[in-house]
């Protein structure tokens, strides 16, 4: 009704649930779900248990809001809530590996051999035996493979190593799922070992979930203050081959700790040979939102700065190690 208006003889709004009940009856469940998945994503909480984990629609807004209430509901919820959140990461990070596939092309392809133990390299061994092709008794020609090529099992050889680095501080929801969701995709190939340090004012090494992103995002706390310098100063001491090392830096670049210091740990890193790159955050339209002066000092410091997408990430992780 209209501002200052005491009171009122409108019916009362629908419920959530009577919302979804009256969406499912008009338009059947599809659209029921996008519509309540939308609203969730916009805000709307109180739907998040009327959503079916199966049938709705992905979203990194929508998983940001399941995540808010990871300490907000009660115990009985809780189980619900997870499910959800779990439907949500595994159908996100299905569709980020598919368009990060082309960027990550070499990465995890098995190599031939000869040595039986493998699948069978179909295109390689025909191309292996062509010699031995003679007329079948129908005319058709009939290949007799001499030399079957088969491929390898994927083995992680760790001939690279990508330590992640994420500030947790503040407004990072968004970027610390994306960062856990590109980690995740990672530590999927071979030929890479990743690692995942979360900071704030404190460090938290969570490399051991990194397989698991609900798990890592479950025990990231998102908020406090900022110290950059700790989180770099953490991954140098996991750096051992400098040479074959990454070192992604996921910041706003709002540095509350001793800056000096942060830029220290920045020329080390850079003169010992890693290979440096520093992530500006990005806000729910995609923009970077970073403090650029600092931005700036990094790097005069040695760590290139660039906003990018998760598939240009994967991009430039891709050129370093292919060389």
């Amino acid at each position: 009704g209209p501002a200052g208006v005491a009171g009122g003889t409108e019916a009362p709004m629908p419920t959530a649930r009577e919302w979804a009940a009256e969406l499912e009856a008009l338009f059947g469940r599809r659209v029921r779900e996008e519509v309540l998945g939308r609203a969730a994503a916009r805000g709307r909480t109180d739907v998040l248990l009327d959503l079916d984990p199966e049938e709705v629609t992905a979203s990194v807004g929508l998983l940001e809001q399941v995540l808010a209430l990871r300490g907000a509901l009660p115990e009985s919820h809780l189980g619900r809530l997870r499910k959800l959140a779990d439907q949500l990461i595994r159908r996100l990070t299905a569709e980020l590996a598919r368009r990060l596939r082309p960027a990550l092309v070499g990465l995890a392809v098995p190599r031939p051999t000869r040595r039986p133990g493998g699948p069978l390299d179909l295109g390689r061994t025909v191309r292996a035996n062509l010699h031995t092709a003679r007329p079948g008794p129908d005319g058709a020609p009939l290949l007799l493979p001499e030399r079957p090529v088969f491929r390898t099992r994927a083995r992680r050889s760790a001939d690279w190593h990508v330590h992640i680095v994420v500030d947790v501080s503040g407004s990072m929801e968004r970027s610390t799922i994306y960062a856990a969701l590109v980690a995740a995709i990672l530590h999927g190939l071979p030929a890479l070992s990743v690692s995942f340090t979360a900071f704030s004012t404190e460090v938290v090494d969570l490399t051991g979930r990194v397989s698991d992103p609900l798990g890592l995002l479950l025990e990231v706390a998102v908020g406090g203050g900022t110290d950059i310098g700790a989180g770099l100063a953490h991954a140098r001491g996991q750096v051992t081959v400098p040479g074959r090392s990454i070192v992604a830096l996921i910041t706003d670049f709002e540095e509350g700790g001793r800056l000096h210091r942060t830029l220290a740990e920045v020329r080390a890193l850079a003169e010992s040979g890693v290979h440096l790159l520093g992530l500006a955050a990005l806000n729910d339209t995609g923009t970077p939102v970073y403090n650029r002066a600092v931005a700036e000092r990094f790097v005069a410091a040695g760590m290139p700065v660039a906003a990018l997408s998760p598939e240009e990430l994967a991009g430039w992780i891709g050129e370093k190690v292919r060389g």
